[in-house]
């Protein structure tokens, strides 16, 4: 059994698979696919089932089945309904969610689309789908039965967009599987997007910890044609019809481009297998956000791609925290009275399980100002590839977050 050590962290390689014995045991090597409707305001919020698809193929772990490694701030749980048994259990976070954390959730309801991928049951089980506020409070939550034989679950086929496989670290069964999806490209500027799309997998393995875990990574791009070149840019005026109809101004704020249109993406991504999606948008304008086990989204071609593009797939990727801050929220994300579910900040309130351990070996310390707040919000390092666009590495304590999700999907110990 072959092992490595990296950053004082002794880990599993991803040749190294643990016996799968539980997972063939409830699921078929199939995909299930949820879509959800999650829609309310400031105070409420409510949970919605739309529709299930089936793809050939999980690409998801086959082990810790019923772990999550972090709380994220919404989860989907599969559980055998004769003995209430945890069969499958993941975490995520969403722009619904952040949207309630906005003073337009005070003044109006919206409805936001999310899917989710979850090993195909042999047997019907029931799903769960629990949303949390910035207390770790559940905010909403509802189940319902799915039963694999249900003739309303249909079946996806190949929707034709070429694809191409950029990196191969490893059997789809012991890496992580990432998407990289065409997002305003046009027929002609295919080529483009297979360019950009090789300079996206070059830049984040050329990071510590990615670079080290290379053999823990598959990358495919998938290339859907867009009707127009670029992306909508509403401040401007400018509306382009593009695969994932994402655009800047998200929240009213010009550098955040995002989509909400997440059923988009996975009919874009239709039967490739994947864990992880970065949708790469043709634009020079600086913009872009991560949405931990949702989607990547940046543009292609601002002069400060390869470091931010890093620093996005960090919250997607690994759940970690904005190190930054500016104090011009609507109201804190993280209040002093709860400990953020993130790694790599702290509000003290239960530091012991953070970083106290690095803090006393001296391999970190505690600085205040992070998660947009100057004051008791704290980070780990003065500066981090999650604070700035200049420096140039994560810090030891989002590095081993980095390997331990890592570890997580590949079977690691």
């Amino acid at each position: 059994m072959k092992r490595l050590l990296i950053s004082g962290i002794l880990l599993l390689s991803c040749a190294s698979l643990l016996q799968a014995g539980d997972f063939d045991r409830w699921f078929e090597d199939a995909t299930l696919r949820l879509d959800y409707v999650f829609c309310g305001n400031a105070s409420k919020q409510e949970i919605f089932f739309s529709e299930a698809f089936r793809t050939s193929e999980w690409a998801g772990r086959r082990t810790r089945l019923d772990e999550v490694l972090l709380e994220g701030n919404g989860q989907i749980r599969l559980t055998d309904p004769e003995t209430d048994k945890v069969l499958y259990v993941n975490s995520f976070s969403t722009l619904f969610q952040e949207w309630t954390s906005y003073e337009e959730a005070t003044l109006v309801d919206r409805a936001f689309e999310n899917c989710f991928q979850v090993p195909f049951p042999k047997a019907p089980v029931r799903v769960t789908v629990t949303l949390t506020d910035n207390h770790r409070k559940v905010s909403a939550r509802m189940s319902h039965i799915v039963d694999p034989a249900d003739i309303l679950i249909r079946p996806l086929s190949d929707n034709g967009h070429s694809r191409t496989v950029l990196h191969r670290g490893g059997d789809p069964q012991r890496a992580c599987d990432v998407v990289i999806l065409a997002e305003g490209y046009t027929a002609a500027e295919k080529p483009k997007f297979y360019r950009d799309a090789a300079r996206t997998v070059e830049a984040l393995l050329s990071h510590e910890p990615f670079a080290s875990r290379k053999d823990c990574f598959n990358f495919t791009a998938v290339a859907p044609v867009s009707d127009d070149s670029g992306v909508s840019i509403p401040h401007k005026g400018v509306w382009k019809r593009t695969p994932a109809s994402s655009h800047f101004d998200t929240f009213y704020v010009d550098r955040y481009l995002t989509t909400a249109n997440m059923k988009d993406v996975y009919d874009a991504i239709g039967t490739v297998p994947f864990e992880h999606v970065i949708v790469l948008a043709n634009t020079p304008v600086y913009g872009g956000g991560g949405i931990f086990n949702s989607v990547t989204i940046m543009g292609s071609d601002h002069p400060t791609f390869r470091v931010v593009i890093v620093h996005e797939f960090g919250h997607a990727f690994a759940g970690l925290a904005d190190e930054y801050y500016y104090d011009d929220m609507y109201e804190p994300m993280y209040p002093a009275d709860t400990e953020p579910w993130e790694p790599n900040i702290t509000t003290k309130v239960d530091f012991a399980s953070k970083w106290q351990d690095l803090l006393e070996a001296g391999k970190a310390g505690i600085f205040e100002g992070a998660g947009y707040s100057s004051k008791g919000v704290f980070r780990p390092a003065d500066d981090c590839r999650m604070k700035t666009n200049t420096c140039p590495d994560f810090c030891p304590v989002c590095t081993r977050a980095i390997n331990r999700i890592i570890d997580y999907y590949t079977a690691g110990e």
